[in-house]
């Protein structure tokens, strides 16, 4: 018997004009004459497999004429390059042997399918192409995310999946009954267990899933996401926005030197992405993104999406629409800083020169997707701190261990949080957070 190497798709370039086996499943099937052409992927990648009369015994040829859908199978033949091909190669059949066939029709067919349909079917809609790129895509941008932190130095910090309260509002908690009649919440953030890895690790990174319990039916919000969240002992905001450009700035480039293929498949203009890339964010503050959504209502010049607008009176937050509004202007990320203290989360670090304004930033990305980073420089002084918490109505003795990294030698320091699943979405040029996950959590969707 003679032995014939087992590869990869991911791998096929390697072994051109050499025979080898391919495991994988069907994806689609067609026949003309002497000739089936099977569409195969492996888990790695695609590649169209050529099965030619005079090429293969008389019942492999027979068993390659009732193959359906999502069959399993071993395939061997010849690499072939081929520039018509789908990726540039084929495989030109010597034998195949079945695994095992489907038991009823596949529900997914090579056709149009409505959003709900597939999200019914998320389980077997992630072996087909766009969801395939995506969590290719979302692989490597995992990666490296370890890869900027561990380079610069940074620990790897687990903070809890339940929480004692609140860290950036009471209103969207989700509630777990505890032993006891005790109650917990799932975290909406890591970061006040950072800021305490900070304190004893110098520069720490969170990573992990998050939980909001927002009402919201929008296409940028989840009940359930992953966040990054960084904290660094003796970083201002100023510090705090430089790092977060370097960090987009990384994740994109990786994404376009190592993603090549998945980009393409979802016809991502890469374009649009490549400034992004080579980083110099612009920086604007909340007072000029205001005047600046005020000239584009005046002038009726609103992007594409936004069909009317409010203005904004100061002092009040920015919707989704306002994001996009200033976003379009520009062809990479900006942030929008220095936002007043009364609207952001009661642990943000006032300036120095306005006490109105606290130290923070918002990062939009641009065409649309909105906040991927929201950051700022933390309060540092005990007293400042105690005030906010009981002025924002939380706790106090759920605090008492936050207030204590404020008793022990503080210092100044800062952090973001981004969103992957909003920052995927974006790097891929896909609508909705719920392409971005491999199972969507919403407030209408919890199956499968």
């Amino acid at each position: 018997m003679i032995w014939v190497m087992q590869i990869y798709l991911k791998d096929v370039a390697k072994y051109t004009d050499q025979e080898v086996t391919v495991r994988g499943w069907l994806t689609d099937k067609s026949s003309k004459g002497k000739l089936h052409f099977l569409k195969l992927r492996d888990g790695t990648g695609f590649i169209q497999a050529t099965v030619f009369k005079n090429d293969v015994s008389e019942e492999d040829f027979e068993l390659a004429k009732h193959l359906t859908q999502e069959t399993s199978l071993a395939v061997t033949g010849t690499v072939r390059a081929d520039a018509r091909a789908p990726g540039g190669f084929e495989l030109g059949v010597k034998s195949l042997r079945v695994f095992a066939a489907p038991v009823e029709e596949y529900p997914i067919t090579p056709k149009e399918h409505g959003v709900e349909f597939l999200l019914d079917y998320r389980h077997l809609h992630l072996r087909h192409r766009k969801p395939w790129a995506i969590s290719r895509i979302r692989d490597e941008i995992q990666r490296a995310i370890h890869d900027f932190f561990h380079a610069r130095g940074f620990l790897r910090f687990d903070a809890p999946f339940f929480m004692p309260t609140a860290v950036e509002g009471t209103t969207n908690l989700f509630e777990i009954s505890l032993f006891e009649e005790e109650k917990a919440y799932l975290s909406q953030s890591g970061q006040l267990y950072a800021e305490a890895g900070a304190m004893a690790y110098g520069k720490v990174y969170t990573f992990g899933p998050t939980f909001r319990a927002e009402k919201s039916k929008t296409r940028r919000h989840l009940l359930e996401f992953w966040m990054i969240e960084p904290e660094v002992a003796f970083n201002d905001w100023q510090d705090n926005m430089r790092l977060q450009e370097d960090f987009v700035s990384y994740l994109v480039g990786r994404a376009l030197e190592n993603c090549k293929t998945e980009l393409e498949m979802l016809e991502r203009d890469i374009s649009k992405l490549e400034p992004t890339a080579s980083g110099n964010f612009p920086r604007i503050s909340y007072d000029d993104a205001i005047k600046l959504i005020a000239e584009k209502i005046s002038g009726n010049s609103l992007p594409e999406g936004v069909d009317t607008l409010e203005p904004v009176p100061w002092g009040e937050d920015f919707g989704a629409p306002h994001e996009t509004t200033v976003g379009s202007n520009f062809d990479r990320p900006v942030m929008i800083h220095s936002y007043p203290a009364a609207i952001k989360a009661f642990y943000m670090q006032p300036q120095a020169h306005d006490a109105r304004l606290a130290a923070c930033n918002d990062m939009i990305a641009p065409e649309g997707y909105g906040e991927i980073i929201g950051g700022s420089e933390r309060i540092h002084d005990y007293d400042l701190l105690k005030s906010r918490i009981l002025e924002h109505g939380l706790p106090l003795e759920a605090f008492d261990w936050y207030l204590d990294l404020r008793k022990y030698g503080s210092v100044p320091h800062s952090g973001f949080g981004l969103g992957l699943e909003r920052t995927i979405a974006w790097i891929c040029g896909i609508p909705h957070l719920r392409e971005a996950i491999p199972f969507p959590r919403m407030l209408t969707r919890m199956k499968p």
